[in-house]
């Protein structure tokens, strides 16, 4: 089956603008006979266009549900709405896909509904690590989608392969490297702490973190750019002039499926897994509307459909899909990953990104 080309500037870069909320034009498709119905916030452009496509009209046909698709804005503008609008018992979404970062800023602040467990029998298919709770244990989101970084390369430039994110220090690769250039979207710390110190309990203390980041600053020598448009990597990557880097996994492999000289490779450490999560705000009058669609989202055969035809990880259980050896290596891997320690971005936002700037890309 052929899957359209994912370019993640568009779903995850290129929504509304910060400040604006739009409630798009909804096909006809969309809506039910019912006075049953739902606002779905998505991250915008190519990601909104395939929910609105392939997720949406069957989740009405089963349910009765008529969905309003939401676009929603980049970065925390999203949650500031939802936080602004909520205090004012208003829910511009009922159902909203975060980034983790956002999400646990609203769980700390007690935006999202606590969800009825009972009423989400399938969030059993997910691991512990997309099922997310307040302290008493009540569920205040689920995982939605998921993706990968991993370590990438031009063929031409390396026929073999590397196999650990140690390549990214090797004296060998000196002016070679692309990677992310925040603390926040390139998990460097992260990769650096599994690869270097046996896991990320590390970061749990600033000491920690300092030790992580020196270490990090030893790969300085072979960076040839710090990049936020993932479009001049890319070209640089395919070119080789810049043959070695961090991206993502399935843009890089629908990419080399292009005939491109690039690869993707999982090291021996695991690639970084991201992802976004489905919350309910507190002010919605929908939540059991919300619950069918979180529920009905964490199907096998769901999670399997989105990533034909989005290009996301499952968030569920490889086993539960009938995702074939090759759809499953397209979007994700077996080898444990690298999970984000997305409670220190929280915690010590604006410390970390100051020490990242001194530190790392100073």
């Amino acid at each position: 089956m052929t899957r359209k080309f994912l370019n993640r500037r568009s779903f995850m870069g290129s929504t509304l603008a910060a400040g604006g909320l739009a409630s798009l034009a909804t096909p006809n498709l969309l809506r039910a006979q019912s006075d049953r119905s739902l606002k779905v916030g998505t991250y915008g452009g190519y990601f909104q266009d395939s929910f609105n496509e392939h997720i949406f009209p069957d989740f009405t046909a089963a349910t009765g549900i008529a969905v309003e698709s939401i676009g929603e804005p980049t970065g925390e503008a999203w949650l500031v709405q939802l936080m602004t609008a909520a205090r004012a018992n208003q829910a511009p979404a009922d159902v909203s896909m975060m980034a983790q970062v956002a999400r646990i800023k609203g769980e700390r602040a007690k935006l999202w509904a606590p969800l009825d467990e009972a009423a989400l029998p399938n969030a059993a298919n997910l691991p512990d690590h997309f099922v997310h709770r307040y302290e008493d244990g009540s569920i205040n989101g689920l995982g939605a989608v998921a993706w990968y970084i991993t370590l990438v390369t031009n063929t031409d430039v390396y026929a073999q392969e590397p196999s650990s994110w140690k390549a990214l220090w090797d004296p060998a690769n000196e002016d070679k490297l692309g990677l992310l250039a925040l603390a926040t979207n390139s998990f460097l710390l992260e990769i650096t702490a599994e690869t270097w110190f046996d896991g990320t309990e590390i970061l749990d203390t600033e000491e920690g973190i300092l030790e992580v980041m020196n270490k990090l600053a030893e790969v300085k020598p072979n960076v040839r750019l710090w990049y936020r448009d993932e479009g001049q990597f890319q070209q640089a990557l395919e070119t080789g002039e810049i043959p070695m880097g961090q991206y993502y996994h399935d843009v890089t492999g629908l990419a080399a499926a292009d005939g491109k000289p690039v690869r993707s490779t999982f090291p021996a450490e695991g690639g970084v897994l991201d992802s976004g999560s489905w919350c309910v705000s507190k002010a919605s009058d929908k939540v059991a509307e919300a619950q069918e669609f979180m529920n009905y989202m964490c199907q096998p055969e769901i999670q399997a459909k989105l990533s034909r035809f989005v290009g996301t990880a499952p968030t569920v259980r490889r086993d539960l899909t009938d995702l074939t050896d090759e759809e499953y290596g397209a979007v994700a891997s077996s080898i444990d990953p690298i999970l984000p320690r997305y409670d220190v971005y929280s915690e010590r936002e604006d410390w970390l990104n100051q020490k990242w700037s001194e530190l790392v890309v100073g």
